[in-house]
């Protein structure tokens, strides 16, 4: 939620800084005291267009921070790992935008510089603000229809979850048909070469190692004669001379006359050495008789030798060709045989895979119809929800009707499927396209909700939505500007009791003219004018109970300085209250009891 705003140099604000109440905080203050600066402040946290006129005037720039606690949900907390956004010691994140008097825009998050589009990102999964002149969340045909999914939770979820995984095996086989006959020619030249590549590895067979073994061969053969002439010497440095020529005695013969003086010495210690010099002559007798089986084994055969060096010479014209060595070579021969299976073209294997292609796109037509009827089915039930709301809200004879047509599939469209007799362009979240239509009268034309609405009525009809998606809608703070535009009385009355409602799940800021509204706020900001030195400025300030008596009294009918004007404003605040405080009690009880939508659809 947005825990606390602050706003510097930003129309008629100076300074002002707001503490939001975490349920239903309202905004008020006397015409052109600069209550819609702080919608202004909040477009410009949300990533919104910059516009230097609104720099106050003699001000170097505007700055406008948000300090956004307890931030959920995957999405946005992906954007702030992915803006590397550092969070404060009590985890909240700060926002901040600035905006120059020459009109250069700079962004930052979580104390980091980042493009102003990120701050985009991060308010479309935590803020949504509802205002007459704003390209309002809900009218964008892919929320809508993202809204009417929420609102049917799995009634819509499974049957989306399964159209998306049979189209997407479903495009994989289309794309690999398609790539087949685009590229026939070229795969059967990739194929021909792959197969001469595997006729020429089968040729030589070679076996993994094979290359580093040989190498070791031949060079024991190549230099058999050297090695020889050493292993002789070693041997005769060990054992001696093989005639027992007492002049040219081995290691063996001299340890042999060491132990034979040592144990015939009349001295204890000398005799203790006798031991470890044998220990030595039997360690040295096995080196020599390794030796001799060396030599046995050494033998200079140029016929094995010469056929060695001819499979050696097989083996490397390979790895010049294909790997740097036989496991590479191996290992493309493998790739080879797998690439190989998906480069048939021949017409069998393209009939074969045309018929898969054409029985998974009859799968995706049917989860696409069972995914539109299940939304058909939500969106009446979510219109009726709706109207039932628009007729507390001074709208009674206007009427939300949600509709779900197939989209038309345009020519030669690759993801065109035919459902229920109609070509239909199968995009990744169905066949649908969703709208939302006003009948401003039982007689009326149902149009798109943009263009049958006024600026209040669309407000209105905003704030009806959001109280229906409450606990299916996923931004944490709603914010509503002259949602109350063009009413009043009774239903004044009915929009604050809704607002207080939806401030139950939500956090809620309105900026009001209407004190109906404004009494039923947990928290009330007042935008205070005033002039210093010829120059006007406003600030923000929270009210205590008796203050709002005041402010209510005053957007009454400016009577906060009489008696009747107070008594007045004191009855409306009570009433608010005690509607709160019965509003509470009511929610914990249907807490307990409510069942669930797919429960009450099953009658459970």
């Amino acid at each position: 939620m947005l825990a606390e705003m602050r706003i510097q140099g930003l129309g008629v604000i100076d300074e002002a800084a707001l503490e939001l109440h975490p349920g239903f905080t309202v905004v008020t203050g006397e015409t052109g005291a600069g209550k819609t600066m702080v919608v202004t402040g909040l477009h410009l946290l949300s990533g919104g267009r910059s516009d230097a006129t609104k720099v106050r005037a003699g001000a170097a720039k505007a700055i406008v921070e948000g300090r956004f606690a307890g931030v959920t949900g995957e999405q946005a907390l992906r954007v702030l790992s992915d803006a590397g956004a550092d969070a404060d010691e009590d985890g909240s994140v700060i926002a901040a935008r600035s905006v120059s008097a020459d009109g250069r825009s700079r962004a930052h998050l979580g104390g980091r510089s980042v493009p102003v589009g990120v701050l985009g990102e991060l308010a479309e999964q935590v803020l949504a603000v509802h205002g007459q002149n704003d390209q309002l969340r809900l009218l964008r045909p892919v929320e809508q229809r993202a809204v009417l999914d929420r609102f049917a939770g799995e009634d819509v979820a499974v049957p989306l979850a399964e159209y998306r995984a049979a189209r997407q095996e479903w495009l994989a086989v289309a794309r690999e048909l398609d790539e087949r006959r685009t590229r026939s020619r070229e795969l059967a030249q990739q194929a021909d070469l792959l197969r001469h590549g595997l006729t020429e590895i089968e040729a030589v067979n070679p076996v993994p190692g094979e290359d580093t073994e040989l190498t070791e061969q031949v060079k024991r053969l190549a230099a058999a004669d050297e090695l020889r002439d050493t292993v002789t010497a070693a041997q005769l440095a060990v054992t001696g001379a093989a005639d027992g020529d007492p002049d040219a005695p081995g290691a063996l013969g001299l340890l042999a006359e060491a132990r034979r003086r040592l144990g015939g010495a009349d001295d204890d210690t000398l005799r203790e050495f006798e031991p470890r010099l044998a220990e030595a002559s039997v360690l040295l007798g096995e080196v020599g008789s390794e030796l001799t089986s060396y030599l046995d084994t050494l033998d200079a055969d140029p016929q094995r030798l010469e056929a060695l060096l001819a499979r050696q010479a097989e083996l490397k014209q390979l790895t010049r060709k294909y790997a740097a060595d036989v496991d590479g070579v191996l290992a493309w021969a493998e790739d080879a045989r797998a690439r190989l299976a998906g480069m048939d073209t021949s017409e069998e294997a393209l009939d074969e895979l045309a018929a898969r292609r054409d029985a998974l796109g009859g799968a995706v037509a049917g989860h696409a119809a069972d995914l539109s009827a299940a939304r058909t089915t939500a969106a009446a039930e979510l219109g009726e929800r709706i109207s039932a709301e628009l007729a507390g809200l001074a709208m009674g004879q206007a009427s939300i009707e949600i509709t779900v047509r197939g989209r038309e599939a345009a020519p030669e469209d690759a993801t065109a499927i035919t459902v229920a007799g109609e070509v239909l362009a199968a995009g990744p979240d169905g066949v649908d396209d969703v709208e939302l239509l006003l009948r401003a009268h039982a007689k009326a034309q149902p149009l798109p909700v943009h263009k049958a609405a006024s600026g209040g009525e669309l407000s209105r009809v905003m704030l009806a939505a959001e109280v229906v998606l409450a606990h299916a809608d996923t931004v944490a703070t709603l914010v509503f500007d002259e949602v109350d535009a063009g009413v009043g009385g009774r239903a004044a009355v009915e929009i604050g009791r809704r607002l207080a409602r939806l401030a139950r799940t939500h956090q809620v800021l309105v900026v009001t003219h209407l004190p109906q509204v404004a009494a039923f706020a947990d928290r009330h900001l007042v935008v205070d004018k005033g002039t210093d030195d010829g120059v006007t400025s406003s600030g923000v300030r929270s009210l205590d109970r008796e203050e709002r008596v005041t402010e209510l009294a005053r957007m009454l009918a400016g009577l906060d300085d009489t008696e009747t004007g107070r008594a007045h404003a004191e009855e409306l605040l009570g009433a608010a209250e005690r509607f709160i405080a019965e509003a509470a009690g009511r929610g914990r009880s249907e807490g307990r009891r409510r069942p669930s939508r797919r429960r009450r659809k099953e009658g459970t």
